[in-house]
Protein backbone atom coordinates (compact mmCIF):
# COMPACT_ATOMS: atom_id res chain seq x y z
CA UNK A 1 0.00 0.00 0.00
CA UNK A 2 2.72 2.52 0.67
CA UNK A 3 4.23 1.49 -2.69
CA UNK A 4 0.97 2.32 -4.16
CA UNK A 5 0.77 6.07 -2.73
CA UNK A 6 4.39 6.40 -4.32
CA UNK A 7 6.85 5.85 -1.26
CA UNK A 8 9.48 3.61 -0.09
CA UNK A 9 8.60 1.70 2.86
CA UNK A 10 11.96 1.86 4.57
CA UNK A 11 10.96 0.12 7.63
CA UNK A 12 8.87 -0.56 10.60
CA UNK A 13 9.35 -0.77 14.26
CA UNK A 14 6.84 -2.13 16.80
CA UNK A 15 7.51 -0.73 20.49
CA UNK A 16 5.62 -2.92 22.84
CA UNK A 17 4.17 -1.75 26.05
CA UNK A 18 2.23 1.02 27.50
CA UNK A 19 1.75 3.15 25.00
CA UNK A 20 3.00 0.60 22.08
CA UNK A 21 3.70 2.17 19.18
CA UNK A 22 3.97 0.59 15.39
CA UNK A 23 6.15 2.90 13.30
CA UNK A 24 6.52 3.37 9.70
CA UNK A 25 9.65 4.93 8.09
CA UNK A 26 8.99 5.71 4.62
CA UNK A 27 10.99 7.46 2.03
CA UNK A 28 10.96 9.11 -1.49
CA UNK A 29 13.82 10.67 -3.83
CA UNK A 30 12.46 13.15 -3.40
CA UNK A 31 12.39 13.61 0.56
CA UNK A 32 9.22 13.43 3.04
CA UNK A 33 6.81 16.08 3.75
CA UNK A 34 4.48 16.24 6.86
CA UNK A 35 1.55 15.44 4.28
CA UNK A 36 3.47 12.28 3.15
CA UNK A 37 3.15 11.15 6.67
CA UNK A 38 -0.07 12.16 7.05
CA UNK A 39 -1.21 10.92 3.65
CA UNK A 40 0.35 7.07 4.40
CA UNK A 41 -1.05 7.26 7.92
CA UNK A 42 -4.50 7.67 6.77
CA UNK A 43 -4.44 4.77 4.43
CA UNK A 44 -2.34 2.54 6.53
CA UNK A 45 -4.87 3.12 9.76
CA UNK A 46 -7.75 2.73 7.67
CA UNK A 47 -6.31 -1.15 6.72
CA UNK A 48 -5.45 -1.71 10.07
CA UNK A 49 -8.34 -1.04 11.81
CA UNK A 50 -10.00 -3.54 9.19
CA UNK A 51 -7.64 -6.13 9.44
CA UNK A 52 -6.47 -5.75 13.08
CA UNK A 53 -3.22 -7.82 12.76
CA UNK A 54 -2.26 -6.18 16.05
CA UNK A 55 -3.98 -7.15 19.58
CA UNK A 56 -4.62 -4.25 22.10
CA UNK A 57 -4.31 -0.39 21.55
CA UNK A 58 -1.56 1.29 20.07
CA UNK A 59 -0.41 4.38 18.37
CA UNK A 60 0.57 4.51 14.39
CA UNK A 61 3.48 7.10 13.06
CA UNK A 62 4.27 7.62 10.23
CA UNK A 63 8.12 8.77 9.65
CA UNK A 64 10.91 9.93 7.12
CA UNK A 65 14.18 7.62 8.53
CA UNK A 66 16.07 10.75 8.67
CA UNK A 67 19.66 11.50 7.97
CA UNK A 68 20.43 9.14 11.07
CA UNK A 69 18.15 6.34 9.35
CA UNK A 70 17.96 3.11 10.87
CA UNK A 71 18.92 0.31 8.72
CA UNK A 72 16.29 -2.72 8.52
CA UNK A 73 17.89 -4.66 5.13
CA UNK A 74 20.89 -5.84 4.06
CA UNK A 75 20.03 -3.93 0.97
CA UNK A 76 19.66 -0.52 2.58
CA UNK A 77 23.22 -1.23 4.24
CA UNK A 78 24.94 -1.70 0.02
CA UNK A 79 22.87 1.76 -0.48
CA UNK A 80 25.44 3.01 2.05
CA UNK A 81 28.81 1.43 1.32
CA UNK A 82 31.74 3.99 2.79
CA UNK A 83 29.34 5.49 5.04
CA UNK A 84 29.57 4.86 8.73
CA UNK A 85 27.33 3.17 10.80
CA UNK A 86 26.42 2.47 14.47
CA UNK A 87 25.90 -1.21 15.17
CA UNK A 88 24.42 -2.86 18.59
CA UNK A 89 25.40 -6.31 18.16
CA UNK A 90 23.05 -9.56 19.41
CA UNK A 91 27.29 -10.82 20.52
CA UNK A 92 30.52 -9.13 20.22
CA UNK A 93 32.87 -8.84 17.48
CA UNK A 94 36.47 -8.36 17.68
CA UNK A 95 35.41 -8.00 21.29
CA UNK A 96 32.68 -5.23 21.04
CA UNK A 97 28.81 -5.19 20.85
CA UNK A 98 28.68 -1.47 20.42
CA UNK A 99 30.37 0.30 17.35
CA UNK A 100 30.33 2.71 14.82
CA UNK A 101 32.25 2.20 11.67
CA UNK A 102 32.65 2.30 8.01
CA UNK A 103 30.56 -0.15 5.85
CA UNK A 104 32.76 -1.33 3.26
CA UNK A 105 30.55 -4.06 1.20
CA UNK A 106 28.13 -6.54 1.82
CA UNK A 107 29.28 -10.03 1.09
CA UNK A 108 26.07 -12.51 1.09
CA UNK A 109 24.51 -12.37 4.54
CA UNK A 110 27.70 -11.03 6.65
CA UNK A 111 28.35 -6.69 7.02
CA UNK A 112 31.69 -5.91 5.89
CA UNK A 113 33.29 -2.85 7.74
CA UNK A 114 36.44 -1.47 9.50
CA UNK A 115 37.16 -0.23 12.63
CA UNK A 116 40.15 1.56 13.58
CA UNK A 117 41.56 0.37 10.68
CA UNK A 118 40.31 -3.06 11.26
CA UNK A 119 38.14 -4.98 8.49
CA UNK A 120 35.47 -6.70 10.67
CA UNK A 121 32.82 -9.14 9.00
CA UNK A 122 29.42 -8.91 11.06
CA UNK A 123 27.04 -11.57 10.61
CA UNK A 124 23.85 -9.56 9.30
CA UNK A 125 21.61 -12.36 11.98
CA UNK A 126 24.56 -10.73 14.71
CA UNK A 127 22.83 -6.78 14.08
CA UNK A 128 20.22 -5.88 16.68
CA UNK A 129 20.31 -2.12 15.41
CA UNK A 130 21.57 -0.25 13.39
CA UNK A 131 21.46 3.62 12.48
CA UNK A 132 23.61 5.58 10.08
CA UNK A 133 25.76 8.07 11.16
CA UNK A 134 25.69 11.14 9.68
CA UNK A 135 28.77 13.07 8.94
CA UNK A 136 29.13 16.67 9.15
CA UNK A 137 32.45 17.93 7.79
Amino acid sequence: MVEDLGFELWGLEYLQGRGAVLRLFIDHDDGITVDNCAAVSHEVSGVLDVEDPIPGEYNLEVSSPGMDRPLFHLAQFARYIGEDVQLKLLAPVAGKRKMTAAIVAVDGDTLVVTLDGETLRVPYSQVDRARLQPRFD
